[in-house]
């Protein structure tokens, strides 16, 4: 049976491509729609299975239409986005909505851009249509400038912190954004050790999403972007476009951003950091958490991490958006325990606390 497809675009070449990027396959029954108007009206008529959604478009825009589609008819949704700041903001909060993933258009003719995101396209059309959908995905925050007061008192009467041999690694692909944002703002602010987050995202957007988690959590949240000191207390969202790796640089334990390996299928990489925190860290005082993400990245580097003392959590069937990294994890036996995302931020705070006193 083929999968419907709703293609929402203001740009009637753009729709016309991408409509015959999805019949060539042979796998899709195609409608397209000129607005966010025309996407809410046909997600009921038509039905479809999964909707590529565009952003900017006149008469209702693309987060407008979400918001209407997620409410009326929840369906799987894939944002088209630009590589821009802006358009980075805007698929974040998107995400956020209830959409599943989203695809980055790069410069250049309409032409050429297709077929250049032409396999990504198709490929994250199939893995939504199976996704979870979490129509409820906002949790309830603290004000910003509250969350920030607290930061700022906490930082304040706090000690500098010893360094401490351990640390959480945290592996996460698509449905990843929101499944952070409803974990790391859990965790206290004096929760003792460092995090590292390997999130699939290209480079223009790790930047505002480490700004968009900070505003959230009681942790330090930054983008590690350049050569950085590991410490306690702080998040580090691995950049896009290029792989992390964990190294010792005059007995200090540094984040070392480096070019793509091209021995790798997803950057940034969670199995290349894992190896490089296995070089550098007894495994006993690890933690590794395997969130919602389709393929297998990691999956060896944190299976060797628990066989060799290490703790791993892998997130559950029932709350994972894409249940393929946590279950490849999972059928290795490389799962200490399986979770649901909002358990996962009271184990990690156990755990961590039990590693500082020991």
């Amino acid at each position: 049976m083929k999968l419907k497809v709703l293609i929402v675009d203001d740009s009637a070449l753009m729709r016309q491509q991408l409509k015959q990027l999805c019949e060539k396959t042979g796998r899709f029954e195609v409608q397209v729609a000129k607005n966010g108007r025309e996407a809410v009206e046909k997600n009921h008529s038509f039905q479809p299975d999964v909707i590529s959604l565009d952003i900017n478009m006149p008469e209702m825009d693309g987060l407008t239409a979400l918001s209407h589609i997620m409410v009326t008819r929840p369906v799987p949704v894939v944002m088209v986005s630009s590589l821009t700041e802006e358009g980075a903001f805007v698929t974040l909060e998107g995400l956020a909505l209830g959409a599943v993933d989203y695809v980055t258009k790069p410069g250049g003719t309409i032409s050429l851009s297709l077929l250049q995101i032409e396999k990504e396209f198709i490929e994250k059309l199939k893995v939504a249509a199976r996704a979870k959908i979490k129509t409820n995905r906002r949790i309830s925050r603290k004000p910003e400038a509250e969350v920030q007061q607290e930061k700022t008192k906490f930082l304040r009467r706090s000690i500098p912190a010893k360094t401490v041999e351990g640390l959480v690694v945290v592996g996460v692909s698509t449905g990843g954004p929101t499944t952070l944002e409803e974990i790391l703002p859990k965790l206290p602010p004096d929760f003792p050790l460092p995090i590292i987050v390997a999130q699939h995202m290209p480079s223009s957007f790790t930047g505002p999403f480490a700004n968009r988690l900070n505003a959230f959590c009681a942790l330090q949240v930054v983008e590690a972007n350049r050569l950085l000191t590991i410490t306690p207390g702080t998040v580090y969202i691995c950049r896009g476009g290029a792989d992390t790796v964990v190294t010792n640089r005059g007995g200090k334990l540094m984040l070392l951003p480096k070019p793509e390996s091209p021995q790798y299928l997803w950057h940034p990489s969670v199995e290349l950091l894992g190896r490089s925190i296995l070089d550098s860290y007894e495994p006993c005082r690890v933690i590794a958490v395997m969130l919602t993400g389709m393929g297998y990245d990691g999956a060896e580097a944190f299976t060797e991490i628990k066989k060799n003392g290490g703790r791993t959590i892998a997130e559950s069937e029932d709350s994972a958006i894409v249940f393929g990294m946590p279950k490849e994890l999972i059928d290795r036996k490389g799962a200490t325990i399986t979770l649901p995302g909002d358990k996962i931020a009271d184990q990690l705070t156990s755990w961590a606390r039990s590693l500082v006193s020991s």
